[in-house]
């Protein structure tokens, strides 16, 4: 099991950057396939990207390729989610999550991924 804390978020003009992290807990992280999604109130989630265990292989959603950057560090448990280029539409809440190993068919699906974090509100103004 892994438990997992976001924090990062926060409120900036468009063509800003933030960069979010997610610590997590356990000494199981490094086995764990782990990805980044977001979501409005009232739609689905959505995957952002997503990080092979060794983090060779990187997974994002054709609306973020460019402007975000996926990483993370197995010996501090943590994953990273570099946001450059902030437009409007970016504006949600945003979750890291693990899971076990994964395709690219399912890396960016939520419901492959069985720990979450709570949330944390990335706001992006015009």
């Amino acid at each position: 099991q892994v438990q997992l804390v976001e924090s990062g978020g926060g409120s900036v003009q468009a063509g800003g950057t933030l960069r979010l992290s997610c610590a997590a807990s356990g000494n199981t992280y490094s086995s764990y396939f782990m990805g980044w999604f977001r979501q409005l109130p009232g739609k689905e989630r959505e995957g952002v990207a997503a990080i092979s265990t060794g983090g060779s292989s990187t997974y994002y959603a054709d609306s973020v390729k460019g402007r975000f950057t996926i990483s993370r560090d197995n010996a501090r448990n943590t994953l990273y989610l570099q946001l450059n280029s902030l437009k409007p539409e970016d504006t949600a809440m945003y979750y890291c999550a693990a899971g076990p190993p994964l395709s690219a068919f399912g890396a960016l699906k939520p419901g492959w991924y069985k720990y979450w974090g709570q949330g944390t509100q990335v706001t992006v103004s015009s």
